[in-house]
């Protein structure tokens, strides 16, 4: 299974991007800060990666009214890694 699911892109993500050079990507539940960094140092050889912040993103209630009631539910459980690239280094993202 791969460490790296999907890279995370909002407008509070891009912020974060130009102004502090971090990066957030959806990572696998049972992966560990050092398998992260390793994942993004081979996935992205050109950058270093100087800290690496991790987040469990809990299950919310959801819910929608259709023709038959309501029909509730709960979204998954899923784990955030907030990544910063040591300094000078260049945008990940450029090349995608």
């Amino acid at each position: 299974m791969s460490i790296l699911i999907q890279p995370l892109i909002t407008e509070k993500l891009t912020r974060l991007q130009e102004m502090h050079q971090q990066y957030a990507f959806e990572v696998a539940r049972n992966s560990t800060k050092p398998q992260i960094k390793k994942a993004i140092e081979e996935r992205y050889p050109e950058v270093k990666v100087a800290r690496v912040n991790t987040m469990v993103v809990p299950s919310k209630p959801k819910g929608r009214f259709t023709k038959s009631g309501f029909v509730s539910g709960r979204s998954r459980v899923w784990k955030k890694a907030i990544i910063t690239l040591k300094e000078g280094e260049i945008d990940l993202f450029s090349e995608i």
